[in-house]
């Protein structure tokens, strides 16, 4: 029995053995597309044609539930054939899953009815909550129920933002993407606090570990989705001692952890200090957000690019550097020109949320084109083996 299976999963196209290939690669070449669109339509050389909801609009609706979506997608999917036992998915179900996502793309970019648009783009995240769900459910695995509520309420923040687009309502629009970009953050320090101690731990070779502090880690789960539920509320979209209280909060636990995750070695480790700088650039999200609150003249929009750039992104392109290589069968060595990918990355926060405020648009456009090339590094020196079989033979 053990050899049929094995027959039946090394029959499967390579690119459809499990989620991480499909959407890894799928998710970084629709970030590579969405930045220079969008600052196509931003210079108006692209005139002809709105996307639904407007082109800034789809920028920052795309980034978080197309981009970020299916990174997460990619991950918790081929994750949890680990952490349960169970297989995970593949075959002909990925594949309709993989053409549910594109097509929810599609549709957001050619803008399309409301009725078709709304359906294509809940049915996704929903998808993915119910397949988590019912995996973790058959083994009985409660201890990563809350990842299937995160994405259960990510698809309500999706829902909020398509309420407000075909309401008209811009405010709706923007509340659901961030509330949507704080649900990812509570993602973040959910998946991170477990897996940056544990690969920083492999990865410099050390016996011992640093032990969870659970009040922290419950703590920090916590509060971010309490943060997205204030911006899907409202009270978060203006200054407010209390809600700056919780960002302040949320801020030094970040930095805790960071501090008790520190190992000086790990900066001679590409896959390592890009995983802790996108973590520190959650915590500074945190903070900035915590100054606004409080009454301190800062644009709001900088934390925001804190989150989405420095700390969503950060943490995708170093987490899916690293599992790429796993999975796929290959030892824990970047391929050239990662190093420089995680580099330009971090280099486009700098620019997004400190070069603009001396050269606006000079650091727009650089942010811009550090973003593009550092998807673009991923998605050629990765995209063949995520399009070929594991090179140890093993299916997967």
């Amino acid at each position: 029995m053990q050899v049929l299976d094995r027959r039946k999963a090394m029959a499967i196209t390579p690119l459809f053995r499990l989620a991480f290939r499909p959407f890894f690669l799928a998710g970084c070449l629709l970030a590579v597309l969405v930045i220079p669109l969008w600052l196509a339509a931003f210079s108006g050389s692209i005139s002809n044609w709105q996307p639904a909801g407007g082109w800034l609009g789809w920028h920052r609706h795309e980034l978080l539930f197309g981009f970020g979506l299916a990174i997460i997608a990619g991950f918790l999917l081929t994750a949890v054939q680990t952490w349960t036992g169970r297989p995970g998915l593949s075959s002909k179900p990925l594949a309709a899953l993989a053409l549910l996502w594109l097509l929810a793309r599609v549709a957001w970019l050619a803008n399309a009815p409301w009725p078709l648009l709304a359906v294509l783009e809940l049915a996704f995240p929903l998808a993915v909550a119910v397949l988590m769900g019912f995996t973790l459910w058959k083994v009985r695995q409660k201890r990563n129920y809350p990842i299937v509520v995160v994405l259960m309420l990510l698809a309500l923040a999706d829902g909020l933002s398509l309420y407000g687009l075909v309401e008209g309502h811009e405010g709706w629009q923007r509340q659901g993407v961030l509330s949507g970009l704080w649900l990812v953050a509570a993602m973040m320090g959910l998946i991170g606090g477990r897996v940056i101690p544990f690969f920083t731990q492999r990865g410099l070779g050390r016996v011992d570990g640093v032990a969870a502090w659970p009040w922290l880690d419950r703590l920090l789960l916590v509060g971010s989705p309490l943060v997205a539920l204030l911006y899907a509320a409202g009270p978060a979209l203006a200054p407010n001692v209390w809600v700056g209280l919780l960002f302040a909060v949320l801020a030094a636990g970040h930095l805790v952890r960071l501090v008790r995750w520190h190992d000086r070695a790990l900066w001679r480790v590409p896959l390592l200090w890009s995983l802790h700088l996108a973590y520190g650039w959650l915590a500074v999200a945190c903070l900035v957000m915590a100054l606004w609150h409080f009454g301190v003249p800062v644009n709001p929009s900088l934390a925001v690019h804190c989150l989405t750039i420095g700390a969503m992104a950060g943490l995708v392109l170093a987490m899916i550097a690293r599992v790429s290589l796993g999975h796929t069968g290959r030892p824990l060595e970047p391929p050239s020109g990662m190093t420089l990918a995680f580099i330009l990355l971090n280099l486009a926060c700098l620019s997004r949320v400190v070069l603009i405020l001396f050269l606006p648009l000079a650091a727009l456009w650089l942010a811009g084109l550090c973003w593009a090339l550092a998807f673009a590094l991923y998605a050629w020196r990765y995209g063949p083996m995520l399009l070929r079989a594991r090179v140890d033979g093993h299916p997967g």
